[in-house]
């Protein structure tokens, strides 16, 4: 199914891409100079190593974007190991795995660029996230230790923060809390899936000497 390479097209490689953000970063990079992988869980497992590492073996990509995330919010108190573990898998091990894997074909071509999408929770974590959090703040420092050890075969490493976005995964918010949430953006909005897309295609298009760099795109100060 992800076999084909297309000429002389671009490749982009988007894990979550079944999700609100991940649909809206492939619908951007949709035309004539990118060949598009979205990846949905039936698509690929990646915690498995052994999978990661052949699909990325057959399929080089030029850009990856690290987009697949989930949240289980619960009290520090009272979670247990697999809590820990699920969050921190799927949202830090798995975005790293991906990386490590994607990073040898780069290397061949000698430029690729990896965008983690991180979460405002890194920062200024709500109460119940802990996981959550740590797993996204790791990515942080594995942009930037990436962004380190590449840049001089011309790989980048950057982390995307697209602030709260209304989609499916944050549905289970009430609406109180929304509202406070939206009291904490000075400009009074939320980001879109469709404006964090686009910010994502400008900084791998118009922004080439840009490496190990983390962007919170809302306006919560």
């Amino acid at each position: 199914m992800f076999d084909k390479i297309i000429g002389e097209l671009k490749r982009v490689v988007i894990t979550g891409g079944t999700g609100a953000l991940g649909k809206a970063i492939a619908l951007i990079f949709a035309d004539n100079d990118w060949e598009v992988v979205a990846l949905g869980r039936s698509d690929l497992d990646l915690t498995d190593r052994r999978e990661v590492t052949r699909f990325f073996e057959t399929n080089p990509c030029d850009l990856l974007v690290c987009c697949a995330g989930m949240i289980r919010d619960v009290p520090i108190s009272r979670m247990n190991d697999d809590d820990w573990d699920h969050v921190f898998t799927v949202n830090f091990k798995a975005a790293a795995l991906c990386a490590a894997s994607s990073v040898s074909s780069m290397l061949a071509k000698k430029r690729g660029h990896v965008v983690f999408v991180s979460s405002y929770a890194a920062l200024r974590p709500a109460m119940g996230q802990a996981a959550y959090a740590t797993a996204k703040a790791a990515l942080h420092g594995l942009a930037q230790d990436m962004a380190a050890k590449y840049g001089h075969s011309n790989l980048r490493f950057n982390v995307v923060l697209p602030g709260f976005l209304e989609t499916p995964m944050t549905s289970v918010v009430s609406d109180k809390r929304k509202a406070s949430i939206r009291a904490a953006h000075c400009l009074g909005h939320f980001n879109t899936p469709e404006v964090a897309a686009r910010f994502i295609r400008f900084l791998e298009e118009e922004m080439p000497f840009t490496s190990g760099q983390v962007f919170s795109l809302d306006s919560r100060l």
